[in-house]
Parts: structure tokens; sequence; C-alpha cells
């Protein structure tokens, strides 16, 4: 029977589905059989925003309808619980159905907004003691005094306690910044762990993304990343320009009749001017399609980031929605995920909670878990990374994750001001981060004479140092090796060649290496393998293929995986001969004289080192055969064309390439990264820099 978790909160809007967010991202670090199961929803046809959030970003094997027991409309049909005994068979049922699947489930109580508080909270209490499950209560401090949320904490615990319910903990969520530390003082004496976790502005906010899907308003201009941003206000824009700035703000939802093509030219020329503020973005009314010289237009504006929503309604019952909306995390909002789980994760002791629920880890390693794992890995010793590529919007927006998330501390090099404003355009808070510009920097010319020390052999000048220096390449290359910063990550709109040769020439290869190497993570269904090298050396000889192995075995420790080095050949032992099978297996040797500690295998076919049926017959009693997990290619090749067709057909999450082999960690990004891949790739070098 899977493990249950409970959480129920005494009242609505008291962030309780924030705190099962935070809940399944902890539980899915432990093992890849997670459920979320609601008792209670709306209505059959409705479309639960945090049951399609939790399923879809969790890959949970499980549909819309198995991820509730009844509606509300079932529960009227009762007078009391006492009569009810067959709405908690329906639920007990499904849920029982379910939990077959599953190592741990996360239940989320009602919202208490349906039937009576008193019959919301019966069937809570009555629910959780059927499971077996313990109760994590939720207790919202928004608009309450410091004493009115000791005496709500006090009285929740009594009633809970007075059923015989486990309480597991109290989370007191939505606290004003001022009362922190006095409502941690007044409950600190209680047997069970609190956690005050601190309001969100941004998360109390409706974002485009669930106006959007509000209004089924169809997207004109912008993409879906430009719906992330959060809507601070509304405003009708009825008026003339000069009356409709005064009452402007940054972030404000304009809502217009399509024909006004003066507010729609007004709204996306904004982010042009300081003086003007940002709107998040517009919605034009009555189903009137905008000129579409002014579609045109705007669509011609570099970089055009400002959202122009469609809408069938009228402008009076648009706003209307839009202002009786209930803010919500949606899948898809990745900025408030991210702003959501930093709060969670910077107040919730993760660790202790899954201890107390004994949950066991399990042996299957899924994509999302290793994502996870790394994040908490990076956060424990946060490191500087420097971010070359500041004119980058997917940079900018990876930032706005990894600082909402506390991963690591981040400078961003380029125009303060226009990586500022760029930031603003888009909705995006990167206060955080150090922004640099290397050519008006004062550090120019500290780091000038650290290139002028370092080149000097090679005829480097303290003139040319200087120019040199305002390539933000270099630039965040000498601030790495200077120590400013403990890693860098650039490639996005650069060429590995100048993301590389900086490294190369500055920070240095380690003494035990001869070469940079790299390495994917390659993200299967259920475990993590290390493919190497599949980016950098073409056709590295016996001695360079052993360097590469026994950095790969270094790296895959470094992330928590066991290395068993397999040494890929197009033969098994001693069953092929020829120069290619010959250099592997002099590299193989290499390694095990090198390395003795490290397993190692080779010459080895790859189906045999990964399976284990394979292994019995061609290896029998290899310590490695049919358990490898990092598989050295011979060149580079063979190595590039596995590690895609892998990616495609197995639908593998690729992460990398992380480079191995430099004195501090530098890595490479693809021209055509995702911000997700950004964000591995950040998180990765803050791993590594941990070693440093």
């Amino acid at each position: 029977m899977a493990k249950a978790v409970y959480v129920t909160s005494m009242e609505p809007a008291s962030g309780k589905s924030m705190i099962s967010l935070g809940l399944m991202e902890a539980f899915s670090r432990h093992t890849a059989r997670v459920g979320y199961f609601r008792p209670v929803v709306a209505s059959p046809g409705y479309d639960d925003t945090t049951i399609d959030l939790i399923n879809r970003r969790y890959g949970l094997n499980q549909t819309h309808e198995q991820s509730y027991g009844i509606t509300t409309e079932r529960t009227r049909e009762v007078g009391s619980l006492h009569d009810a005994d067959i709405l908690i068979s329906e639920i007990m049922g499904k849920f029982d159905t379910l939990a077959a699947d599953c190592d741990v489930v996360l239940v989320e109580g009602t919202d208490f907004t349906g039937a009576s508080a008193a019959f919301e909270f019966e069937l809570n209490v009555t629910m959780a003691l059927n499971l077996g499950a313990p109760v994590l209560l939720v207790i919202s401090a928004h608009h309450h005094r410091p004493d009115q949320v000791r005496g709500a904490v006090f009285a929740a615990r009594e009633s809970l306690q007075g059923h015989e319910v486990n309480l597991l903990g109290v989370a007191v969520n939505r606290v004003e910044p001022e009362h922190l530390e006095t409502i941690r003082e007044s409950l600190g004496g209680l047997p069970e762990p609190v956690w005050v976790i601190p309001e969100e502005r941004t998360l109390q906010l409706p974002s485009l993304h669930q106006i959007s899907a509000e209004l089924q308003a169809s997207l004109l201009l912008g993409n879906q990343e430009s719906l992330d941003r959060e809507v601070t206000g509304v405003r009708v824009a009825a008026m003339t320009l000069p009356n409709l700035f005064d009452r402007l703000h940054d972030g404000v939802l304009l809502v217009t009749p399509g024909d006004r093509s003066d507010v729609l030219l007004a709204a996306v020329t904004a982010r042009f001017s300081d003086k003007v503020p940002s709107v998040s973005g517009v919605v034009v009314t009555g189903g009137v399609d905008p000129d579409p010289r002014i579609l045109s237009f705007a669509r011609g504006l570099e970089s055009a980031v400002t959202p122009l929503l469609m809408s069938h309604l009228d402008t009076y019952e648009t706003a209307h929605r839009i202002a009786t909306l209930t803010p919500q995390i949606r899948f898809g909002d990745d900025r408030r995920i991210a702003a959501a789980l930093g709060l969670f994760e910077a107040a919730v002791d993760t660790s202790d909670l899954v201890e107390r629920i004994e949950l066991a880890d399990t042996p299957v390693t899924t994509p999302l878990m290793f994502e996870h794992r790394l994040a908490r890995a990076a956060r424990q010793d946060r490191k500087r990374i420097v971010l070359p590529e500041g004119d980058d919007d997917r940079i900018l927006r990876a930032a706005d994750q990894l600082l909402r998330r506390s991963v690591c501390d981040l400078t961003i090099l380029g125009s303060p001001e226009a990586i500022s404003d760029r930031a603003r355009s888009m909705g995006l808070d990167i206060s955080a981060a150090t922004l640099i510009h290397p050519e008006h920097s004062e550090l120019r010319d500290e780091m000038a004479q650290l290139l002028c020390d370092l080149r000097t052999h090679k005829g480097m000048s303290m003139d040319i140092a200087h120019d040199a220096v305002t390539d933000v390449t270099i630039f965040g290359t000498l601030l790495v090796k200077s120590g400013l910063a403990d890693g860098m990550v650039s490639g996005a709109s650069h060429t590995t060649a100048d993301t590389v040769r900086p490294a190369l020439q500055l920070i240095r290869t380690t003494p035990e290496s001869s070469v940079v190497s790299s390495v994917f993570f390659m993200c299967l269904a259920d475990r993590v393998l290390v493919y190497g090298d599949c980016a950098v050396n073409p056709d590295p000889n016996p001695e360079q293929l052993a360097d590469i192995a026994i950095s790969s075995a270094g790296t895959a420790k470094a992330f928590g995986i066991e290395p068993y080095v397999a040494m890929l050949s197009y033969s098994t032992g001693a069953s092929g001969s020829g120069g290619d099978v010959e250099k592997v297996r002099k590299a193989t040797e290499i390694v095990q004289s090198r390395r003795p500690d490290i397993p190692v295998e080779g010459p080895i076919q790859y189906d045999a080192a990964v399976d284990p049926a394979v292994a019995a017959t061609k290896l029998p009693g290899s310590d490695v055969a049919g358990q490898a997990t990092v598989l050295i290619f011979p060149d580079l090749n063979t190595g590039n064309n596995t590690y895609k067709a892998v990616q495609r057909s197995a639908r593998a999450v690729a992460i990398g390439p992380v480079l191995q082999g430099l004195r501090k960690p530098v890595n490479d990004l693809s021209r055509g990264c995702t911000v997700k891949d950004i964000v591995n790739t950040i998180t990765i070098t803050a791993i590594q820099a941990q070693d440093d």
C-alpha cells in the first residue's frame, strides 16, 4: 500500500496548492512512483488547474479522472457526513486504484469553497484517518496579526488532535516579512515542526497565461514565454493617450477595443522609453481585429515582447473577468513555479520532512529526479557563475528562474542599463544578479593586467590586453581565473571555440588531464548514464581516451552516479582485432594501471555494456558488463551520433555537454539551447565549482 500524506487547510486562499507543489518536488527526488489525488473537485468537466499542473510537471502516470474522488455536486446530495459513508467509499475506491501503482500519494484536501466549512473539515479528517495519512496543516497568515495566527494554529491543532489525527507539521503561509520572526518565536515550542513561509506578491497576481486561458483568448503578438509575466493591475484604455499615460504603472494590462490603434502603438513601443511604464500586455476586445498595418509594424520591432491577446467578449465583460480572477499557478508558468518552489525550499527542511514520512529512496532515477538533485546539490554550497551573454533573452529567463530558486549567485555581462530594461520589459526579476559592462567596469584594468601576465610569453602587451578584455567571453574567463567568479557558462550566442579557447589559454587543464573533454548526462526513463566524449575530441589516441575515461568517472562520481566504465568498441573482449579495437584495448589498460579503483571493461559493445542478458553471454563474470554507467566512445563521430540517436529515439533528456579537465569549470551551450538547457548547465557548473 502506498504511503499517503494529507495536506489540509482551514480556510480558502491559504496557498495550499503551493505547499502541495513543494511537497511533490520533494517526493519526486526520492521515488519515480508518485501520485497526486484530490478527494473533491468542482465538477467533472472542470479543468482543475492544480491537477493539470502537477500531473504534467511531474509526468504522473494518471489521468485527470483518476486524480480525484468526487465532485462538489455529489457532496451537496447529503446533509451531513453521518449520511455520507457512500461518498467516503467512492473516494476511497478511486484512491486505492491510483495508489496501487505508487510508492507515495500526496492528497490535497478540499478548498473550503463548496459545502459548509464544518462539513469539509469533517470530510478531510475522515479521509486522513481512513488513509492512515499524516496531516500537514496549512494556516494562512494573510491579513492576520501574529497573535491571530498563533490562535488559529493552536485551535486547528486541537481540533485535529481531538480526532486523533497524526499531525506531520504546520506550514504557516503568506506571512508578511515584518511578522516572520514574531510568528516563528510564538510557535517555537510546538512538538511538531513549524515552517513559516513569507508572502510572495507575484504569486498573488494573475499571470497572462491564466488570463489568456480564462478569456479563451488568441495570441496575436508575442509568444508563450511572453505570457509568463504577472499582471499588477488592469486599465480599460478608453481615454486619450496623455491621460492614459498618467494612470499606467509597470505590469499593468491594458484592455481596449481592437480598433484603438493609438493605444496599441503606445503599448508596443512603451518598452523603448524609460519615461513610460512597461505594460504587461494588451487585450483587444469584441473580436475586432486590429488594423493589419499596426500588427505588421509591431511584429517588425526587434525582439517584440509586448503580448497582444484577442478576446471575443466585450470590453466590460473582459475587464470584469480579469479583475475577479483568483491567481493560480498553471503549467507553463515557469517563473511562478520557480518562485513558489524557491519560497518552499527556503522555509522547509525537505530532508527532515521525507524522513518523518519514512519515504525510502528508490534505485530508479528519472530525468526529473536527476534535475531536482542537481538543484538541491547546488543550493547546499552556492557558487557564483558568470554569464557573458546578457544580451540573450534565454539567458535572462534562465537567470530569473535560478535566482528565484536560490540555486547559485550570478554575474551577467553586458550593459547594465540594457540588461535591466530588457528584463523589466519581459517581466523578469534579476535584481539579485551582479551586472558588469566589461568596457566600463572598474575591473577592466585589473583584468587587463591579469591577461597580460598570463599571455606575456605569447607577446601580449597591456595595450592589446586592455582592448581584448572588452570581449565578454575573455572578461568572463578572467573573472573565473581571478576567483571573482567560480565558473562560467557561455555559447548561447557564441561558438564553442569562442567559449573553450579562452578557457584553455587562461584557466588551463588540471595536472592529471592531458585534454579537455566532455560528457553528456543521458537521462533515460529509469536511470542516468554518462556519455563521453561526444563534443570535443575528434579522434583521441589511447592516452587521451584513458584521460577521458578517468575524467568521466570522476564527473559521474561528483554527481552521485557510481562509475562503472565501459570502453566501447565494435567488438567485445578478445573477439575482434584491428587498429580501432587495439586503441580501445590500450586505453583500457592505461585506465586500469593509473586508476585500479575504477571498475572498467573494454573493449566492449554497447549492448553488452548495458544489458545484463547480453553481458551474461558475451562477458560472463565481468564487474562492469550489463551495468555500465559511464560509456566512453572511441571517437567523436561515434559519440556524437550515438547521443543524438538515443536522445531522439529513446526520448532521453541530454544534459550537456559538460566540460571536464579544466582547473575551474567552464561550460559551453548549444546555440539552439532552450531555457531549461541553460538552467541545467548553469546548475551543473555550480556543482562542479564546489570541488575547487
